[in-house]
């Protein structure tokens, strides 16, 4: 997987370079750089990924295990969902999150906003369909200490704060009724 990895660090290296912007096929797209502990080696990684800003919250983002349509979920994904917890950089941010796979009718809605901004994400879930649903993973800002600054404890803890946004969004996402009511809800741009 070296071509992989070279493009991620190019991808890297662009995005802060830039404040977190990106050009080529990613110009003018939300792009964030996720960071996470390999659930075996403990290794810290990071890979770039775009992601659905919640309109109603920015504290939260979604982000799609696509791995540009392969039949298998990227790593990335298995590391956040295991941990719970990772770090993000947006823009010229970097802050601790909280993970949460979204499931049903609530990733359905989510996914297919992704899909509808982004057409390249409808082809990703053709090529999986029958194979894999591509998971969707929400990534709620956290007041717990960032693990990549060096100053502070690496260890990863939750926060109530963090808990008490992830249970509203629960209730928020169950009150959302079809993929056609995400017009006139709050996630619309």
């Amino acid at each position: 997987m070296p071509e992989a990895n070279n493009w991620n660090d190019k991808t890297i290296t662009e995005f802060r370079a830039n404040g977190g912007r990106v050009g080529g096929n990613f110009e003018g797209a939300p792009v964030a750089l996720v960071h996470h502990r390999g659930r075996k080696s403990g290794r810290e990684y990071v890979n770039p990924v775009m992601y659905l800003p919640d309109d109603a919250d920015s504290d939260a983002i979604y982000v799609f295990a696509t791995k540009g349509g392969a039949p298998s979920n990227p790593d990335w994904y298995y590391n956040l969902a295991a941990a719970g917890q990772g770090t993000v950089e947006r823009g010229t941010e970097t802050y601790p999150v909280i993970v949460r796979e979204l499931q049903g009718d609530e990733r359905d809605r989510i996914y297919d906003e992704q899909s509808r901004r982004y057409p390249g994400f409808a082809d990703y879930a053709k090529r999986t369909a029958g194979i894999r649903t591509i998971p969707v993973l929400e990534l709620n800002r956290s007041s717990r200490r960032s693990l990549n600054t060096p100053d502070e404890e690496s260890e990863m803890t939750y926060d109530n704060e963090a808990i008490v946004r992830h249970a509203y969004h629960t209730r928020r996402a169950a009150s959302w009724t079809s993929p056609g009511s995400l017009a006139a809800s709050p996630m619309t741009a």
